[in-house]
């Protein structure tokens, strides 16, 4: 049987060459939508599969897209990676998806890895803090894309929560149902601080300040996932021990609420309890857990969207970072003092 060409497809449908391609490239700037439908019917009535390789050679890309994900296990992760695959499959490119669990050295290794690839470009959560890790990445003109953090000396985008704002609400809902004695509970913040994590306490120290309530050293925690077991009963042991705290991501909160369950910490009762980043499992616990909810695929969507136009415009992005407001989603752990 002949092998179908895109010359085949063209008289079919009744336009030229350099419109099928233009259709198969995606770029319809000047293309009717007429135009786009015949060629969209040919190619699904002729069963045509385009020549990926040749296109590739021919237009210098790979189509291969890198995102490099700090920690897999984040619910925030896992969203915005399959609304990056999502955006970027619509636009027929592959997504190459690698975990660092959080270890610079293996963020090294897969940037090189994909290079070595060839992909048109990067979406990472970095785990490195040092800016000359990126700096192969800008001289071979790679154009790459932040999210979730920061790195200081680094010129390029970056998706972010806004998540002095989200803290701040936290502590508004708190306080607004009579609670004043607030703790936060974070991961480790590290010799080289998370963004989240950082800009979380930071802003927490803030926001409790900016209302008016004691803020206790006693009462912020930054632990391993293995150790919060252990800081939650040491907190609830101490002479006056929180009302109410703020998990400061989706790991912290179900490290939380499994130490509450074998505790036997009552929430909201005996602990009220607000997470960020709205895991889903915090809506079928039983109470369901307020969240602040970060929108993870706006984020996600976003960034593909901005590697996209790296790659094809050819330019280097311009530096910015994009903070997304957070939503309150309530549940039913917060309990209002004082009635």
């Amino acid at each position: 049987m002949k092998k179908l060409t895109i010359e085949d497809v063209a008289r079919k449908a009744g336009v030229s060459k350099s419109t099928v391609s233009q259709y198969l490239n995606q770029r319809y700037k000047y293309m009717s939508e007429s135009t786009r439908q015949r060629i969209a019917e040919v190619i699904r009535e002729l069963e045509y599969q385009p020549n990926g390789l040749a296109r590739s050679l021919k237009q210098n890309r790979t189509y291969l897209v890198g995102v490099i994900v700090a920690d897999i296990n984040y619910n925030l992760s896992i969203r915005c990676v399959r609304a990056i695959e999502s955006e970027l499959q619509s636009r027929g490119i592959q997504v190459l998806i690698c975990n660092t669990d959080e270890d610079p050295a293996k963020e090294r290794r897969h940037i090189e890895t994909l290079l070595a690839r060839q992909v048109d470009g990067l979406i990472v959560f970095p785990t490195e803090h040092r800016a000359s890790v990126y700096d192969k990445l800008s001289e071979r003109q790679t154009p790459f894309v932040f999210i979730d953090r920061l790195v200081e000396g680094v010129g390029t985008q970056s998706l972010l929560l806004d998540n002095e704002k989200a803290v701040k609400m936290g502590v508004a809902e708190l306080a607004g149902r009579g609670h004043s004695r607030i703790g936060m509970i974070t991961l480790p913040l590290g010799r080289q601080p998370i963004t989240p994590r950082q800009e979380r306490l930071g802003a927490f120290r803030k926001a409790m300040d900016e209302a008016g309530l004691p803020l206790r050293a006693e009462y912020i925690l930054s632990a391993a996932a293995e150790d919060i077991a252990g800081e939650l009963a040491e907190l609830m042991a101490l002479p006056e021990p929180p009302t109410a705290v703020i998990a400061a991501n989706d790991i912290v909160l179900a490290e939380l609420l499994k130490a509450s369950n074998r505790q036997g910490i009552a929430i909201p009762r005996q602990l009220s309890v607000i997470g960020i980043d709205d895991a889903e499992f915090a809506q079928i616990y039983n109470p369901a857990i307020t969240t602040l909810s970060q929108p993870a695929h706006e984020m996600g969507a976003q960034a593909a969207k901005i590697i996209v136009s790296g790659i094809e415009d050819k330019e280097k992005l311009v530096p910015i970072t994009y903070r997304f407001a957070p939503a309150l989603r309530s549940g039913a752990s917060v309990e209002t003092l004082g009635r």
